[in-house]
């Protein structure tokens, strides 16, 4: 299964997510909750238009984006690249 993420790219990539596309859906970041910087890249805590929360991680050296499931309606902490 694919994951696709739109993000904000200004200076560098990956500034800050807008959108992104998981099981053949779209979700629309409403808020980034927090944002922080780890070994293997940036990673974000995201609230989506529907009031569902994900962590979205981006690996710089694979250029692989995953996301986790946090609390949403129809998913349960499950991860997928």
């Amino acid at each position: 299964m694919e994951l696709i993420v739109e993000c904000y790219s200004s200076y560098t990539y990956a500034q800050e997510p807008r959108a992104f596309v998981w099981r053949g859906r779209r979700h629309v970041v409403q808020a980034v909750e927090r944002a922080w910087r780890a070994p293997e890249g940036p990673h974000f805590s995201v609230r989506t238009e529907e009031g569902d929360c994900f962590e979205l991680a981006y690996d710089e050296a694979e250029d692989v984006w995953s996301v986790q499931a946090i609390q949403t309606k129809t998913h349960s902490k499950e991860d997928q690249r």
